[in-house]
């Protein structure tokens, strides 16, 4: 197996900054804009209108989402919002080869139907080989080219460990994997406890606080992995622990930024505004749905739920998280 064209379906900052990481790996990358307009805009200033400050790799073409560009291409990346990524299959699923790898880089759960995103790819365009990116890595960095060690898993392990043999250089390390649920619950129940760190961290509830959120909502993802059928491995690793660690601390993070703005009393419609698209306000509900249909306690996610749909305010919700029976650990 041998990718050596790869194509990036969505052209903001995170499409971009994989573009730049699979040209640094020697691969030919098409970057795939909404429309013929935006292709000519972006190759004119060599950037993506989400990322600015960097330039694209010499590798990197830009061009728009048509039949002849997409049937050229050995692999297929998905870098749209998790909630956009079934539009993105529909469209692209007509013309594209069969078997070809389709990546999803989503990290969420599509509302309603509670499906995962290499089900959704599954769905939409059936001939694909579905595969999913997730891990501890913020888009301006990588498009930097600054380290970052992110999970690439597939159902076999051939078509993982070559796509992540394909994508890795030098500072882009793709560990791989066929742990497909893990990897994707990791990435989707992290967003949604992002928030809930940066809440404590908006209303100055202080470091003992941030470190007590953070541990008990990875048990809360821990639980809901294993319910799921996640390996316990995948859970601890870069697209579970290691993305939560990061996403739970760093304001690069639209997540916790959001909590941020909740925390100090903005509210959700209006936090929601100023920090643009934030997958996990988008996951929780479904999360929450989830859980509660399997009979799994996940209190942190259903109280930031709950703030986001303005069934109930932070203190109110921090106030039912302090006054919970005390329980034994784990």
């Amino acid at each position: 197996m041998s990718f050596e064209h790869i194509a990036i379906a969505g052209a903001g900052a995170w499409g971009a900054a994989l573009a730049n990481a699979a040209a640094r790996a020697g691969r030919s990358v098409t970057l795939l804009a909404r429309n013929a307009a935006g292709a000519a805009a972006m190759a004119r200033t060599r950037t993506s209108p989400r990322l600015p400050e960097t330039l694209l790799e010499a590798r990197v073409t830009i061009a728009a989402a048509e039949p002849a560009t997409l049937a050229a291409q050995d692999a297929v990346l998905l870098a749209v919002p998790a909630q956009q990524l079934r539009a993105a299959s529909l469209a692209i699923a007509p013309a594209l080869p069969k078997d070809i790898p389709v990546i999803a880089c989503a990290k969420g759960i599509e509302r309603g139907t509670h499906k995962f995103m290499t089900e959704v790819i599954a769905e939409c365009a059936p001939t694909a080989r579905p595969a999913i990116l997730s891990g501890p890595s913020f888009a301006a960095e990588v498009a930097r080219g600054l380290p970052a060690a992110v999970t690439l898993a597939a159902h076999e392990e051939a078509l993982a460990a070559a796509l992540a043999r394909a994508l890795g250089s030098g500072t882009f390390r793709p560990y791989h994997s066929t742990d497909v649920r893990g990897v994707e619950i990791g990435g989707a129940a992290k967003n949604v406890l992002a928030i809930a760190a940066g809440i404590v961290a908006g209303r100055g509830l202080g470091a003992s606080a941030a470190a007590a959120l953070a541990t008990r909502g990875f048990a809360e993802l821990f639980r809901f992995g294993a319910a799921l059928g996640a390996r316990p491995e995948t859970l601890t690793g870069l697209s579970g622990l290691g993305d939560l660690m990061m996403s739970c601390s760093n304001a690069q993070s639209r997540n916790f930024s959001l909590g941020i703005a909740l925390g100090r009393g903005a509210t959700p419609e209006a936090a929601s505004a100023a920090g643009g698209l934030v997958e996990g306000a988008f996951t929780a509900a479904a999360l929450v749905e989830m859980a509660r249909a399997a009979k799994i306690e996940m209190p942190i996610a259903v109280a930031v739920a709950a703030i986001l749909e303005g069934s109930s305010s932070v203190d109110e919700a921090i106030e039912n998280l302090l006054t919970r029976p005390f329980r034994k650990e784990g």
